[in-house]
């Protein structure tokens, strides 16, 4: 059984001290933010808010500007089809977005190769081996237990999904089609397990759902507030949550999972100058800078880059995650989640 107690990261805290020391005797405490002499734009599909957190923390400490641009998916990809069409030296320099937007990004050929000493650190699973796109964080998905629940139990703790499946407790879920990082759980699942061994679990499962969310955060909102007695659910959210005092563990499936993966990929036709620029900006992002400002601001991300201090400190950094990558069309994908509302979600 593979258990964690989740620990607010005290050591990493100590970060802050040495990172604002570091700032201040290389005077970047001293920037004007008036003046912004070195200029980036990156297309992104993070929502608006943690964009803002990054851009500001990385003048901060470089006295470099990024403008992020928050997009979808889609325009992401019609922005950089664009680009690598008609090369603008001023143009997006850099794409900070999921893992399957970077993917069909590289595949178009809308990226360019850049590899780096701290990227090659990071983990296969994490990153494209010829370097068209770099994983910087990713975000689990757990089974996040409310503790009086969890002290009650006078049996196993469930730590696979068999056995989450086999219990008895009142579950939360975000519906399959309400949000990308749960429909890529669905996918996942099948997967590493097939379609009729992930139906047969999500058909036990159903019947304790008390309610298949829209967002989320309502799972972990729910099992903290003793709605439910265990939710499957995102690691971020959960420590948020925890962060704010809800009585919640996290327990990390021993049989694997899967995670919500953000990266960086280079764009085609940005000039020399400006892909100079992202080039450092994407290598700030596997830094503890970047991890410590996402965290001053409650979003808890695991770090890919296990050089840093906030990679140390994550209880669950060795997670067992899923050996088989989700190969579906557009096509199988919306009939898996066919089949799947139609023989157990409204059945």
């Amino acid at each position: 059984m593979r258990r964690y107690t989740t620990l607010l990261l005290t050591a990493f805290l100590l970060l802050a001290i040495v990172i604002a020391g570091s700032a201040y005797l290389a005077g970047t405490g001293h920037i004007d933010h008036r003046t912004r002499a070195q200029e980036i734009t990156v297309l992104t599909t993070l929502p608006a808010e943690e964009a803002e957190i990054l851009s500001q923390a990385y003048e901060d400490s470089s006295g470099v500007h990024v403008t992020f641009v928050p997009l979808s998916s889609a325009d992401v990809l019609e922005r950089a089809k664009a680009q690598a069409g008609s090369p603008q030296k001023s143009g997006p320099a850099m794409v900070l977005a999921d893992w399957q937007t970077l993917g069909q990004a590289s595949r178009s050929g809308y990226l360019v190769p850049y590899l780096s000493e701290r990227g090659d650190m990071v983990a296969a699973a994490f990153r494209q081996d010829d370097g068209y796109w770099m994983g910087v964080w990713y975000d689990p998905i757990i089974f996040c237990i409310n503790r009086d629940y969890l002290i009650s139990l006078h049996t196993d703790i469930p730590d696979t999904w068999q056995a989450l499946a086999d219990q008895d407790g009142r579950i939360g879920i975000t519906d399959f089609m309400a949000a990308d990082a749960s429909s890529n759980l669905l996918y996942a699942m099948d997967a590493e397990f097939g379609d009729e061994k992930t139906l047969e679990l999500l058909d036990k499962i159903h019947p304790r759902v008390v309610q298949y969310a829209r967002y989320l955060s309502n799972p972990v909102r729910q099992a903290g507030m003793g709605e439910v007695d265990i939710s499957i659910a995102v690691e971020s959210e959960t420590l948020r949550y925890i962060h704010d005092g809800y009585p919640l563990q996290i327990i990390y499936p021993a049989d694997g999972t899967t995670a919500w993966i953000t990266g960086t990929g280079i764009l085609a036709g940005s000039g020399d100058r400006e892909r100079g620029l992202a080039q450092n900006f994407a290598d700030w992002l596997l830094s503890d800078e970047a991890q410590l400002a996402l965290q001053s601001h409650n979003y808890f991300f695991v770090p890919t880059n296990p050089g840093t201090m906030a990679y140390q400190s994550f209880p669950g950094k060795n997670l067992t995650l899923f050996t088989q990558t989700p190969q579906l069309s557009a096509a199988e994908k919306h009939d898996l989640l066919d089949t799947w509302a139609r023989e157990i979600r409204f059945k």
